[in-house]
């Protein structure tokens, strides 16, 4: 590609002599952006976030710089205008070219309003790290924010006595659509384990729908984090009964937790015989016997490397496809099921939040999606009064 064809601003991965990674942003002449490395090396190494958060953010503050650059403007001055970036991000072509097009409202919009919100949220925390660096004027925070009245929030959160106080609310967001979040049904859960080919595919469903993982703790678990023994007491562990650990750490695979806390999830038998049947498949392939990571390549690739965070979206395509289902199972559609599971068996919002590893039960609310079945059934559980006959 020739320096002309290249993006004006485009995200970069860059390696540390310590093997940690972030990324950052690259100008048309392949020089770092200041403003934009700082603002991301923070998130990394200040906030500890996680190597895929600077790379969402480092594409989004590019899509920034790249809508300031082609419409002239200086980085600081475009937060005066962050409407009019949206109408650019809704219909701007994904890969800028050397004659971009522009088809403006009216046509097919490129971003959807959950992509747009994402983008304009990356570019607040980009804007006001700046401010607060001192790369940027105080006044750009006035651009990004607004006083609220608390009267729109939650009680909960209101002012003593009810009283209103202010509060600052972003300028500019899209409408999202109020789609519930969905769930793998236990059928579509049955269906998947029986197009598995693999006790290592098994165990990954399983892991997604019986102990509620996400991808990126999935791959990144060691054999030490579980403990599917009755007393685990001999290996320095007080947890009563078979259980597994999700800890936070720098991984190869790129594999990360997004909880800054470490969880410990219990473990039923289903885990515990596709974990036995893993073991003996595993232990039959010599390259692959060896390695920390639990769940390695067995068929293709470098065969005992760390399994891809892509792989995991890869299978359940692939393994949706096979069990002929009507639509594609995502890996979060697992954790929501296993979370609706919880709360349909009397669990409360506390052991929830546990669970799944939110710092506060309220993360937890959006997971809580009853099924058609299950809201029946509490208005089923309401005593109907005895009402008088007709002529009574």
């Amino acid at each position: 590609m020739s320096p002309q064809s290249l993006p004006a601003f485009r995200s970069f991965r860059v390696r540390l002599p310590s093997g940690v990674a972030y990324w950052t942003v690259l100008d048309g002449e392949l020089r770092l952006v200041d403003a934009a490395d700082a603002f991301l090396r923070h998130l990394r190494f200040g906030r500890d976030s996680a190597e895929s958060t600077t790379e969402s953010y480092a594409g989004a503050t590019a899509l920034y710089l790249r809508w300031c650059a082609e419409s002239g403007r200086a980085w600081t001055i475009g937060a005066r205008h962050l409407g009019m970036f949206m109408v650019w991000l809704r219909h701007a072509p994904r890969c800028p070219s050397p004659t971009p097009e522009f088809n403006g409202p009216g046509s097919k919009p490129v971003r959807g309003p959950r992509r747009v919100n994402a983008v304009l949220a990356a570019v607040r925390e980009f804007l006001k790290y700046a401010v607060s660096s001192g790369a940027a004027p105080a006044w750009v925070i006035d651009q990004l924010y607004e006083t609220g009245d608390s009267r729109d929030l939650p009680a909960e959160v209101q002012g003593e006595l009810g009283i209103p106080r202010g509060y600052a609310k972003v300028r500019h967001r899209l409408h999202e659509p109020d789609d519930p979040v969905d769930r793998a049904s236990d059928e579509e859960i049955v269906a998947l384990v029986r197009a598995c080919r693999s006790a290592r595919d098994r165990l990954i469903v399983l892991l997604m729908a019986r102990a509620g993982l996400r991808r990126g703790e999935l791959v990144g678990l060691r054999r030490a984090d579980l403990h599917f023994v009755l007393d685990a007491r001999p290996l320095g562990c007080p947890i009563p009964g078979s259980h597994l650990h999700i800890v936070r750490r720098d991984n190869t695979n790129r594999a990360w937790a997004k909880s800054r806390s470490s969880r410990a999830v219990p473990a039923d038998s289903l885990l515990l015989q596709a974990h036995d049947q893993y073991v003996i498949e595993r232990a039959g392939i010599a390259t692959a016997a060896d390695g920390d990571f639990l769940l390695v390549n067995l068929f293709r690739g470098r065969i005992g490397a760390p399994m891809r965070l892509g792989a995991i979206n890869e299978l359940m395509t692939s393994l949706s496809r096979r069990a002929r289902l009507e639509r594609r199972i995502r890996p979060h559609q697992g954790r929501h099921g296993f979370a609706d599971n919880i709360m349909a068996a009397g669990g409360q919002l506390d052991e929830l939040a546990n669970l799944l590893g939110h710092a506060s039960p309220l993360s937890s609310q959006p997971y809580l999606h009853p099924s058609h079945q299950r809201l029946r059934e509490a208005v089923e559980r309401v005593p109907s009064p005895r009402l008088p006959r007709q002529g009574e």
